[in-house]
């Protein structure tokens, strides 16, 4: 069964650690940090600008994955919220603001189209 709806929070905490532990060994580690990202899961966004849409986020200041488990409903769901944004924790967090700057919106951001890329070639290897 896929669903997490069923799960109680501190199940969706070990899930949310175990995939998060075989997104690391699996895609390394980035060179634009001196360590592994933070996991953090919260219910759902309290950030200004933020709408209850969003599954997760990296905060490349703080080094941290923050899930929003309320929006997340399914194991898949998981997987692939933790790819995409460990993806971001991959990358330079210059060029992230950068494009944003030339113009680029989230739907035609190259890191966006990136991490999306990333997810999809990943997210079901860490459900195994």
């Amino acid at each position: 069964m896929d669903k997490i709806k069923t799960m109680n929070k501190k199940e969706v905490e070990r899930l949310a650690e175990l995939y998060f532990n075989k997104t690391v060994d699996l895609l390394g580690e980035s060179k634009y940090h001196k360590h592994t990202p933070y996991l953090v899961i919260e219910r759902s966004p309290e950030s200004e600008g933020i709408d209850n849409e969003w599954h997760g986020e990296y905060i490349p200041e703080e080094n941290e994955i923050v899930i929003y488990s309320d929006n997340i409903t399914s194991k898949s769901d998981l997987a692939k919220t933790i790819v995409h944004e460990y993806a971001h924790y991959l990358q330079d967090p210059k060029w992230m603001t950068r494009y944003y700057t030339m113009g680029y919106k989230y739907n035609t951001h190259p890191y966006e189209k990136e991490a999306f890329m990333v997810e999809e070639l990943n997210w079901y290897k860490i459900c195994k």
